[in-house]
Protein backbone atom coordinates (compact mmCIF):
# COMPACT_ATOMS: atom_id res chain seq x y z
CA UNK A 1 0.00 0.00 0.00
CA UNK A 2 2.97 2.35 1.12
CA UNK A 3 4.62 1.65 -2.64
CA UNK A 4 1.05 2.63 -4.71
CA UNK A 5 0.81 5.78 -2.65
CA UNK A 6 4.70 6.54 -2.88
CA UNK A 7 4.26 6.04 -6.68
CA UNK A 8 1.27 8.03 -6.76
CA UNK A 9 2.63 11.17 -4.98
CA UNK A 10 5.81 10.68 -7.96
CA UNK A 11 3.15 10.84 -10.26
CA UNK A 12 1.36 13.78 -9.36
CA UNK A 13 4.35 15.79 -8.56
CA UNK A 14 5.64 14.96 -12.43
CA UNK A 15 2.28 15.86 -13.85
CA UNK A 16 2.28 19.02 -11.50
CA UNK A 17 6.20 19.98 -12.69
CA UNK A 18 5.24 19.41 -16.31
CA UNK A 19 2.42 21.95 -16.13
CA UNK A 20 4.39 24.56 -14.39
CA UNK A 21 7.20 24.23 -16.81
CA UNK A 22 4.91 24.98 -19.76
CA UNK A 23 3.67 27.88 -17.51
CA UNK A 24 7.30 29.30 -17.67
CA UNK A 25 8.18 28.19 -21.05
CA UNK A 26 9.09 31.82 -22.03
CA UNK A 27 9.34 31.09 -25.88
CA UNK A 28 7.98 33.62 -28.16
CA UNK A 29 7.55 32.48 -31.59
CA UNK A 30 7.38 35.76 -34.00
CA UNK A 31 5.06 34.69 -37.28
CA UNK A 32 3.41 36.28 -40.24
CA UNK A 33 5.54 39.09 -41.49
CA UNK A 34 8.80 40.22 -43.69
CA UNK A 35 11.32 38.40 -41.25
CA UNK A 36 15.12 39.64 -42.46
CA UNK A 37 17.70 37.92 -40.75
CA UNK A 38 20.34 40.46 -42.34
CA UNK A 39 22.62 37.06 -42.31
CA UNK A 40 24.82 37.19 -46.03
CA UNK A 41 25.64 39.58 -48.89
CA UNK A 42 21.79 39.35 -50.09
CA UNK A 43 18.44 39.58 -47.98
CA UNK A 44 17.41 36.24 -46.06
CA UNK A 45 13.97 36.04 -45.01
CA UNK A 46 12.27 33.57 -43.07
CA UNK A 47 8.92 32.18 -41.86
CA UNK A 48 9.38 32.30 -38.27
CA UNK A 49 11.76 33.13 -35.33
CA UNK A 50 11.66 32.05 -31.77
CA UNK A 51 13.55 34.23 -28.88
CA UNK A 52 13.78 32.71 -25.55
CA UNK A 53 14.76 34.81 -22.12
CA UNK A 54 16.00 37.60 -24.62
CA UNK A 55 18.00 35.71 -26.83
CA UNK A 56 17.16 33.95 -30.50
CA UNK A 57 17.02 30.64 -30.43
CA UNK A 58 16.12 29.29 -34.03
CA UNK A 59 15.37 30.88 -37.37
CA UNK A 60 13.64 29.30 -40.04
CA UNK A 61 10.80 27.72 -40.99
CA UNK A 62 7.05 28.33 -39.00
CA UNK A 63 6.58 24.41 -38.58
CA UNK A 64 10.24 24.16 -37.33
CA UNK A 65 9.93 27.07 -34.50
CA UNK A 66 6.69 25.50 -32.87
CA UNK A 67 8.57 22.46 -32.22
CA UNK A 68 11.87 24.36 -30.87
CA UNK A 69 9.95 26.85 -28.87
CA UNK A 70 7.92 23.30 -27.18
CA UNK A 71 4.60 23.90 -25.43
CA UNK A 72 3.11 26.47 -23.95
CA UNK A 73 5.47 29.13 -25.89
CA UNK A 74 4.03 32.58 -26.62
CA UNK A 75 3.00 33.58 -30.47
CA UNK A 76 3.24 36.79 -31.52
CA UNK A 77 1.78 37.88 -35.08
CA UNK A 78 3.51 40.33 -36.60
CA UNK A 79 0.48 40.91 -39.16
CA UNK A 80 2.69 41.61 -41.93
CA UNK A 81 5.13 44.00 -40.36
CA UNK A 82 8.88 43.43 -40.94
CA UNK A 83 11.38 42.51 -38.63
CA UNK A 84 14.75 42.65 -38.52
CA UNK A 85 17.63 42.74 -35.70
CA UNK A 86 18.26 45.24 -33.39
CA UNK A 87 20.52 48.44 -34.63
CA UNK A 88 24.07 48.98 -34.47
CA UNK A 89 25.08 52.71 -34.61
CA UNK A 90 27.86 53.17 -36.48
CA UNK A 91 28.58 56.38 -34.95
CA UNK A 92 26.17 58.67 -32.30
CA UNK A 93 26.00 60.46 -28.79
CA UNK A 94 24.37 58.56 -26.55
CA UNK A 95 25.20 60.65 -23.74
CA UNK A 96 23.50 63.01 -25.52
CA UNK A 97 20.25 61.45 -26.02
CA UNK A 98 18.84 62.43 -22.83
CA UNK A 99 19.09 66.00 -23.26
CA UNK A 100 17.47 66.16 -26.86
CA UNK A 101 14.41 63.69 -25.02
CA UNK A 102 14.11 66.25 -21.97
CA UNK A 103 14.71 69.83 -23.28
CA UNK A 104 12.99 72.09 -25.40
CA UNK A 105 12.55 71.03 -28.77
CA UNK A 106 13.84 72.86 -31.11
CA UNK A 107 13.73 70.94 -34.44
CA UNK A 108 12.65 72.49 -37.87
CA UNK A 109 9.91 70.35 -40.28
CA UNK A 110 9.59 68.02 -40.43
CA UNK A 111 10.42 66.66 -37.18
CA UNK A 112 9.09 69.56 -35.16
CA UNK A 113 7.93 72.96 -36.13
CA UNK A 114 10.68 75.53 -35.30
CA UNK A 115 11.18 76.95 -38.95
CA UNK A 116 11.16 80.07 -38.15
CA UNK A 117 13.22 82.59 -34.97
CA UNK A 118 9.49 83.69 -33.27
CA UNK A 119 8.59 79.63 -32.78
CA UNK A 120 11.87 79.34 -31.51
CA UNK A 121 11.71 82.09 -29.00
CA UNK A 122 7.99 80.72 -28.00
CA UNK A 123 9.41 77.05 -27.38
CA UNK A 124 12.10 78.49 -25.37
CA UNK A 125 9.64 80.40 -23.17
CA UNK A 126 6.69 77.60 -22.96
CA UNK A 127 9.69 75.21 -21.63
CA UNK A 128 11.24 78.08 -18.76
CA UNK A 129 9.71 76.45 -15.72
CA UNK A 130 11.21 76.61 -12.43
CA UNK A 131 11.50 72.73 -12.65
CA UNK A 132 12.94 72.48 -15.87
CA UNK A 133 15.71 74.92 -15.12
CA UNK A 134 16.29 72.74 -11.88
CA UNK A 135 17.70 70.48 -13.93
CA UNK A 136 20.50 72.00 -15.28
CA UNK A 137 20.13 75.32 -13.81
CA UNK A 138 19.60 76.58 -17.62
CA UNK A 139 16.91 77.46 -20.17
CA UNK A 140 18.22 75.18 -22.82
CA UNK A 141 17.05 73.69 -26.27
CA UNK A 142 18.60 71.51 -28.82
CA UNK A 143 18.44 71.47 -32.67
CA UNK A 144 17.77 74.57 -33.95
CA UNK A 145 18.74 74.55 -37.78
CA UNK A 146 19.69 77.78 -39.25
CA UNK A 147 19.38 76.55 -42.75
CA UNK A 148 15.78 76.15 -42.29
CA UNK A 149 15.23 78.93 -40.18
CA UNK A 150 13.10 81.20 -42.47
CA UNK A 151 15.46 84.10 -41.46
CA UNK A 152 18.43 82.15 -42.76
CA UNK A 153 20.79 83.67 -39.88
CA UNK A 154 21.48 81.76 -36.62
CA UNK A 155 19.48 83.40 -33.76
CA UNK A 156 21.35 86.11 -31.56
CA UNK A 157 21.59 87.01 -27.84
CA UNK A 158 19.32 89.79 -28.55
CA UNK A 159 16.90 86.97 -29.55
CA UNK A 160 17.12 84.68 -26.60
CA UNK A 161 16.99 88.15 -24.45
CA UNK A 162 13.43 88.46 -25.18
CA UNK A 163 12.79 84.86 -23.76
CA UNK A 164 14.84 85.60 -20.84
CA UNK A 165 17.45 88.12 -19.15
CA UNK A 166 17.42 86.87 -15.69
CA UNK A 167 17.99 83.48 -16.80
CA UNK A 168 21.13 81.78 -18.78
CA UNK A 169 19.75 80.43 -21.85
CA UNK A 170 21.75 78.12 -24.33
CA UNK A 171 20.30 76.73 -27.42
CA UNK A 172 22.54 74.04 -29.43
CA UNK A 173 22.69 73.90 -33.12
CA UNK A 174 21.40 70.68 -35.13
CA UNK A 175 25.00 69.85 -35.70
CA UNK A 176 26.36 69.96 -32.58
CA UNK A 177 28.74 71.94 -33.57
CA UNK A 178 27.50 75.63 -32.53
CA UNK A 179 25.45 76.89 -30.11
CA UNK A 180 23.91 80.38 -29.04
CA UNK A 181 23.49 82.36 -25.65
CA UNK A 182 21.52 84.92 -23.91
CA UNK A 183 23.77 88.12 -22.46
CA UNK A 184 22.80 86.16 -18.77
CA UNK A 185 24.86 83.10 -20.42
CA UNK A 186 27.42 85.33 -21.67
CA UNK A 187 28.07 86.76 -18.33
CA UNK A 188 27.85 82.86 -17.20
CA UNK A 189 30.51 81.51 -19.00
CA UNK A 190 32.92 84.73 -18.64
CA UNK A 191 32.65 85.97 -22.61
CA UNK A 192 32.84 89.50 -23.39
CA UNK A 193 34.24 91.59 -25.26
CA UNK A 194 38.28 90.69 -23.99
CA UNK A 195 37.47 86.67 -24.41
CA UNK A 196 39.77 86.05 -27.42
CA UNK A 197 38.85 82.96 -30.08
CA UNK A 198 40.37 79.61 -28.69
CA UNK A 199 41.92 77.53 -30.92
CA UNK A 200 40.09 75.95 -33.21
CA UNK A 201 36.77 77.85 -32.08
CA UNK A 202 34.99 81.42 -33.15
CA UNK A 203 33.21 83.42 -31.12
CA UNK A 204 31.03 85.93 -32.91
CA UNK A 205 30.88 89.27 -32.82
CA UNK A 206 28.72 92.33 -33.18
CA UNK A 207 29.23 94.26 -36.57
CA UNK A 208 32.66 96.46 -36.59
CA UNK A 209 32.95 95.07 -32.68
CA UNK A 210 34.70 92.93 -30.48
CA UNK A 211 31.27 92.62 -28.00
CA UNK A 212 30.15 88.67 -28.62
CA UNK A 213 26.55 88.51 -30.07
CA UNK A 214 25.92 85.30 -28.75
CA UNK A 215 26.88 82.64 -30.86
CA UNK A 216 29.29 80.92 -30.35
CA UNK A 217 31.63 78.19 -32.59
CA UNK A 218 33.35 74.65 -32.23
CA UNK A 219 35.71 74.47 -29.18
CA UNK A 220 33.93 78.01 -28.43
CA UNK A 221 30.75 76.23 -28.24
CA UNK A 222 31.52 72.85 -27.13
CA UNK A 223 32.71 72.85 -23.74
CA UNK A 224 30.08 75.18 -22.30
CA UNK A 225 27.33 73.22 -23.91
CA UNK A 226 28.51 70.18 -22.07
CA UNK A 227 28.65 71.69 -19.27
CA UNK A 228 25.22 73.87 -19.31
CA UNK A 229 23.43 70.86 -20.51
CA UNK A 230 24.75 68.69 -17.65
CA UNK A 231 21.67 67.49 -15.26
CA UNK A 232 22.85 69.09 -11.68
CA UNK A 233 21.50 66.66 -9.58
CA UNK A 234 21.57 62.35 -8.83
CA UNK A 235 18.25 62.28 -9.98
CA UNK A 236 18.15 64.60 -12.21
CA UNK A 237 21.21 62.44 -13.89
CA UNK A 238 19.02 59.39 -13.48
CA UNK A 239 16.33 61.09 -15.29
CA UNK A 240 18.51 62.23 -18.05
CA UNK A 241 20.36 58.86 -18.69
CA UNK A 242 17.48 56.93 -18.58
CA UNK A 243 15.02 59.62 -20.70
CA UNK A 244 17.82 58.79 -23.24
CA UNK A 245 17.79 55.43 -23.25
CA UNK A 246 14.08 54.70 -23.22
CA UNK A 247 14.28 56.73 -26.59
CA UNK A 248 17.74 54.97 -28.01
CA UNK A 249 14.62 51.49 -27.34
CA UNK A 250 11.90 53.01 -29.06
CA UNK A 251 14.00 53.32 -32.33
CA UNK A 252 15.09 49.65 -32.19
CA UNK A 253 18.98 50.27 -30.55
CA UNK A 254 20.57 46.87 -29.09
CA UNK A 255 24.05 48.77 -29.28
CA UNK A 256 24.89 52.69 -29.43
CA UNK A 257 28.33 55.01 -29.35
CA UNK A 258 28.96 57.61 -27.37
CA UNK A 259 31.13 58.95 -29.89
CA UNK A 260 33.47 61.99 -27.97
CA UNK A 261 33.60 61.59 -24.54
CA UNK A 262 34.76 64.19 -22.25
CA UNK A 263 33.20 65.65 -19.09
CA UNK A 264 30.46 63.23 -19.69
CA UNK A 265 32.01 60.13 -19.51
CA UNK A 266 32.09 60.10 -16.06
CA UNK A 267 28.06 59.99 -15.66
CA UNK A 268 28.31 56.78 -18.41
CA UNK A 269 30.60 55.13 -16.16
CA UNK A 270 28.57 56.02 -12.96
CA UNK A 271 25.26 54.62 -14.59
CA UNK A 272 27.41 51.44 -15.12
CA UNK A 273 28.40 51.24 -11.96
CA UNK A 274 24.85 51.82 -10.93
CA UNK A 275 24.09 48.70 -13.45
CA UNK A 276 21.44 51.02 -15.41
CA UNK A 277 22.03 50.14 -18.95
CA UNK A 278 19.96 48.28 -21.17
CA UNK A 279 21.77 48.40 -24.68
CA UNK A 280 25.02 48.23 -25.31
CA UNK A 281 27.32 51.27 -25.37
CA UNK A 282 30.87 51.93 -26.51
CA UNK A 283 32.28 55.09 -25.43
CA UNK A 284 35.35 57.00 -27.93
CA UNK A 285 37.20 59.26 -25.41
CA UNK A 286 38.30 62.83 -26.67
CA UNK A 287 42.22 63.05 -27.04
CA UNK A 288 41.76 65.81 -24.39
CA UNK A 289 40.61 63.15 -21.74
CA UNK A 290 42.31 60.26 -22.79
CA UNK A 291 45.17 60.43 -19.84
CA UNK A 292 42.33 60.63 -17.17
CA UNK A 293 39.80 57.47 -18.80
CA UNK A 294 42.50 55.28 -21.11
CA UNK A 295 43.80 53.36 -17.99
CA UNK A 296 40.68 52.73 -16.34
CA UNK A 297 38.85 48.94 -16.25
CA UNK A 298 36.33 50.31 -18.85
CA UNK A 299 39.16 50.43 -21.38
CA UNK A 300 38.27 46.85 -22.71
CA UNK A 301 37.51 44.62 -25.14
CA UNK A 302 34.64 43.43 -23.49
CA UNK A 303 31.64 45.00 -22.18
CA UNK A 304 31.45 45.37 -17.90
CA UNK A 305 27.51 46.20 -17.29
CA UNK A 306 27.09 46.63 -20.93
CA UNK A 307 29.91 49.34 -21.16
CA UNK A 308 32.97 49.90 -22.10
CA UNK A 309 35.69 52.33 -23.76
CA UNK A 310 36.56 51.25 -27.17
CA UNK A 311 39.26 53.73 -28.29
CA UNK A 312 40.38 57.49 -28.49
CA UNK A 313 38.06 60.14 -30.25
CA UNK A 314 39.64 63.04 -32.70
CA UNK A 315 38.07 66.04 -34.49
CA UNK A 316 39.57 67.89 -37.03
CA UNK A 317 37.23 70.17 -38.53
CA UNK A 318 33.23 71.19 -37.91
CA UNK A 319 30.11 71.19 -39.51
CA UNK A 320 29.39 70.84 -43.61
CA UNK A 321 25.71 72.80 -43.20
CA UNK A 322 27.14 74.97 -40.72
CA UNK A 323 30.36 75.97 -43.09
CA UNK A 324 33.22 75.05 -40.23
CA UNK A 325 34.37 71.38 -42.23
CA UNK A 326 37.34 72.37 -43.75
CA UNK A 327 37.59 72.65 -47.24
CA UNK A 328 40.64 73.17 -49.78
CA UNK A 329 37.97 75.42 -51.80
CA UNK A 330 36.17 78.33 -50.76
CA UNK A 331 32.07 77.64 -49.86
CA UNK A 332 29.83 79.64 -52.19
CA UNK A 333 27.98 81.05 -49.63
CA UNK A 334 30.94 82.58 -46.76
CA UNK A 335 28.87 82.78 -43.00
CA UNK A 336 27.84 86.04 -42.06
CA UNK A 337 31.27 88.49 -41.98
CA UNK A 338 33.59 86.07 -43.44
CA UNK A 339 35.65 87.41 -46.83
CA UNK A 340 34.65 85.29 -50.14
CA UNK A 341 37.85 82.96 -49.66
CA UNK A 342 36.40 81.51 -46.65
CA UNK A 343 36.81 77.63 -46.97
CA UNK A 344 36.21 76.60 -43.32
CA UNK A 345 39.33 75.74 -40.77
CA UNK A 346 40.90 73.26 -38.92
CA UNK A 347 40.13 72.24 -35.01
CA UNK A 348 44.01 71.31 -34.67
CA UNK A 349 45.70 73.42 -37.07
CA UNK A 350 49.57 72.58 -36.65
CA UNK A 351 49.95 68.81 -37.79
CA UNK A 352 52.77 68.25 -35.25
CA UNK A 353 50.67 68.47 -32.65
CA UNK A 354 47.93 66.35 -34.59
CA UNK A 355 51.01 63.40 -35.50
CA UNK A 356 51.63 63.49 -31.58
CA UNK A 357 47.78 63.22 -30.71
CA UNK A 358 47.36 60.28 -33.36
CA UNK A 359 51.03 58.63 -32.21
CA UNK A 360 50.07 58.29 -28.02
CA UNK A 361 47.17 56.13 -29.79
CA UNK A 362 49.50 53.98 -31.79
CA UNK A 363 52.16 53.61 -29.13
CA UNK A 364 48.74 52.65 -26.85
CA UNK A 365 47.43 50.08 -29.18
CA UNK A 366 44.18 52.40 -28.87
CA UNK A 367 41.45 52.09 -32.05
CA UNK A 368 41.73 56.22 -33.75
CA UNK A 369 38.14 57.61 -34.65
CA UNK A 370 38.50 60.90 -36.40
CA UNK A 371 35.94 63.10 -37.33
CA UNK A 372 36.67 64.38 -40.83
CA UNK A 373 34.09 66.50 -42.82
CA UNK A 374 35.89 68.67 -45.27
CA UNK A 375 38.77 67.26 -47.63
CA UNK A 376 41.52 69.86 -46.24
CA UNK A 377 40.73 67.67 -42.94
CA UNK A 378 40.96 64.36 -44.88
CA UNK A 379 44.38 65.06 -46.18
CA UNK A 380 45.90 66.30 -42.72
CA UNK A 381 44.58 62.85 -41.16
CA UNK A 382 46.24 60.82 -44.10
CA UNK A 383 49.39 62.69 -44.14
CA UNK A 384 49.61 62.54 -40.48
CA UNK A 385 48.35 59.05 -39.50
CA UNK A 386 50.21 57.44 -42.45
CA UNK A 387 54.02 57.83 -41.34
CA UNK A 388 52.92 56.47 -37.58
CA UNK A 389 51.51 53.04 -39.50
CA UNK A 390 54.39 52.36 -41.67
CA UNK A 391 56.05 53.03 -38.30
CA UNK A 392 53.95 51.00 -35.93
CA UNK A 393 52.35 48.65 -38.30
CA UNK A 394 48.70 48.58 -39.36
CA UNK A 395 47.45 45.18 -38.75
CA UNK A 396 44.01 44.56 -36.51
CA UNK A 397 44.12 48.47 -36.08
CA UNK A 398 40.38 49.19 -37.85
CA UNK A 399 40.88 53.00 -37.35
CA UNK A 400 37.97 55.07 -38.42
CA UNK A 401 37.19 57.86 -40.78
CA UNK A 402 33.82 59.58 -39.49
CA UNK A 403 31.65 61.45 -41.52
CA UNK A 404 34.07 61.78 -44.83
CA UNK A 405 31.05 64.24 -46.85
CA UNK A 406 33.43 65.69 -48.73
CA UNK A 407 35.77 63.11 -49.20
CA UNK A 408 37.40 63.03 -52.64
CA UNK A 409 37.99 59.48 -54.37
CA UNK A 410 41.74 59.82 -54.23
CA UNK A 411 41.26 60.07 -50.71
CA UNK A 412 38.74 56.95 -50.81
CA UNK A 413 41.50 55.02 -52.50
CA UNK A 414 44.49 56.58 -49.30
CA UNK A 415 42.34 55.49 -47.19
CA UNK A 416 41.78 51.60 -48.55
CA UNK A 417 45.96 51.73 -49.06
CA UNK A 418 45.78 52.25 -45.11
CA UNK A 419 43.15 49.97 -44.48
CA UNK A 420 40.80 52.17 -43.05
CA UNK A 421 36.71 52.08 -41.77
CA UNK A 422 35.24 54.82 -43.57
CA UNK A 423 32.20 55.62 -41.50
CA UNK A 424 29.86 58.07 -43.96
CA UNK A 425 26.53 59.98 -43.03
CA UNK A 426 24.60 59.77 -46.64
CA UNK A 427 21.13 60.34 -43.68
CA UNK A 428 22.67 63.64 -43.84
CA UNK A 429 21.88 64.29 -47.48
CA UNK A 430 17.66 64.08 -46.26
CA UNK A 431 17.83 67.12 -44.31
CA UNK A 432 20.70 69.51 -46.27
CA UNK A 433 21.02 68.07 -49.68
CA UNK A 434 19.96 70.99 -51.13
CA UNK A 435 21.52 73.27 -49.18
CA UNK A 436 25.16 71.85 -49.66
CA UNK A 437 23.93 72.20 -53.58
CA UNK A 438 23.98 75.76 -52.59
CA UNK A 439 27.24 75.91 -50.65
CA UNK A 440 30.00 73.67 -52.91
CA UNK A 441 27.52 72.83 -55.98
CA UNK A 442 25.46 70.35 -57.96
CA UNK A 443 28.46 68.88 -59.00
CA UNK A 444 30.51 68.16 -55.70
CA UNK A 445 26.96 67.49 -53.74
CA UNK A 446 26.79 64.29 -56.57
CA UNK A 447 29.61 62.72 -54.60
CA UNK A 448 28.43 63.37 -50.76
CA UNK A 449 29.05 60.61 -48.79
CA UNK A 450 30.25 58.32 -51.15
CA UNK A 451 28.84 55.10 -50.19
CA UNK A 452 28.85 53.00 -53.24
CA UNK A 453 31.71 54.39 -54.33
CA UNK A 454 33.68 53.61 -50.59
CA UNK A 455 32.35 50.00 -51.47
CA UNK A 456 33.20 49.17 -55.23
CA UNK A 457 36.90 50.30 -53.60
CA UNK A 458 36.93 47.84 -51.61
CA UNK A 459 36.57 49.52 -48.20
CA UNK A 460 35.03 48.26 -45.22
CA UNK A 461 31.96 51.16 -44.85
CA UNK A 462 29.17 51.53 -42.10
CA UNK A 463 26.61 54.22 -41.97
CA UNK A 464 25.07 56.06 -38.64
CA UNK A 465 23.02 59.00 -37.77
CA UNK A 466 25.40 60.73 -35.24
CA UNK A 467 22.48 61.38 -33.07
CA UNK A 468 21.92 63.46 -31.26
CA UNK A 469 23.99 66.15 -32.86
CA UNK A 470 21.56 65.58 -35.60
CA UNK A 471 17.85 64.77 -35.29
CA UNK A 472 17.69 61.43 -36.70
CA UNK A 473 16.74 60.08 -33.35
CA UNK A 474 12.64 61.87 -33.93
Amino acid sequence: MMKKILLLLISITLFHSCKESEKLNLSTVYYNGDILTMVGNTPNYVDAIVEKNGKIIFTGSSEEAMKVAGKGHNMIDLEGKTLVPGFIDGHCHFANFGAQAIGAQLLASPDANVDDIETLISVLKEWNTSKNRALTGWIYGTGFDDSILKEKRFPTKHDLDEVSTEFPIIITHISGHFAVVNSKGLEKLGIDENSENPEGGIIRRENNSTEPNGVLEELAAIPYMLQAIAPQSEEAIINFFEAGQEMALSYGYTTAQEGRAMQNQEILVAMAEMDKYKIDVISYIDYMFVDKHMSSKWNSKNYINKFRIGGMKVTLDGSPQGRTAWRTEPYLIPPEGMPHDYSGYPAIPNDSVLSSIFEKGFKNNWQILTHTNGDAAVDQLIRTMKPLKEKYGNEGRRDVIIHGQYIREDQLDQAKNMNMIASLFPLHTFYWGDWHTQLIGDSLVQNISPVKTALNKGLDVTIHTDAHQSHYLT
